[in-house]
């Protein structure tokens, strides 16, 4: 399969986390979207709408990051353990990722893309949205032990790409949200391909961060 990806995306990052916790090998090809690559013909003939992460698997094409996870789950996952089966277990993961996407992770990029790539200042309205986002997720976290129950799912494999970023990059202080800090410290010593997926990344993302802070 075929995976057009930036290796500092967010989302891009959780597919490939999702891949490796399935066994499942991704045929890398970096975008640089800063040089229009994602604009070449031969790209926009695979992707009209021309985003990253895409995937190719054979002659099927997919884009936005959770349906492709959830995608691959479905089709190459030998058990539903990172996609639940049952209807009120799969809803609970699907509300999460939803709530990555619209909620954290959007917030996120409101609030701290700026800062980091064009050196603006934190505003204070997004600053506060942001925090609202990380106490839903201390909430959510209060009563199990993963994302979406007492289980390791797709839903805590997106959101552990969001946190790092957000923890790594941006220097953000988790301190007072006991439940994250803790569900963080575990995913980060359990997540197969963590390191050179997630914290190497936000660590190059964190040099361009501090770099337009100056």
């Amino acid at each position: 399969m075929d995976f057009y990806h930036l290796p500092m995306s967010v989302p891009c990052q959780s597919v490939r986390l999702t891949a490796k916790a399935l066994g499942l090998h991704l045929n890398l090809k970096e975008l640089d979207l800063m040089r229009g690559e994602h604009l070449k013909p031969e790209f926009l003939k695979i992707n009209p709408h021309h985003v990253i992460p895409t995937l190719v698997d054979n002659d099927f094409v997919l884009w936005e990051s959770r349906a492709i996870m959830t995608y691959l789950c479905e089709k190459y996952g030998k058990n539903d353990a990172l996609y639940p089966k049952d209807p009120k277990k799969r809803a609970l993961v699907n509300q999460r990722l939803y709530f990555d996407m619209g909620t954290l992770y959007q917030r996120f990029s409101k609030a701290l893309y700026p800062v980091m790539m064009e050196g603006k200042e934190l505003s204070a309205e997004d600053a506060v949205k942001l925090e609202e986002a990380l106490e839903f997720l201390e909430i959510f976290l209060d009563k199990t032990a993963f994302a979406a129950g007492d289980k390791l799912t797709v839903a805590d494999l997106s959101l552990l790409a969001s946190i790092t970023t957000i923890h790594v990059a941006c220097e953000y202080d988790f301190s007072k949200y006991t439940n994250i800090q803790r569900w963080y410290a575990q995913l980060k010593e359990s997540v197969a391909g963590y390191h050179e997926i997630c914290f190497e990344s936000a660590t190059l993302s964190r040099a361009t961060f501090n770099a337009n802070k100056k």
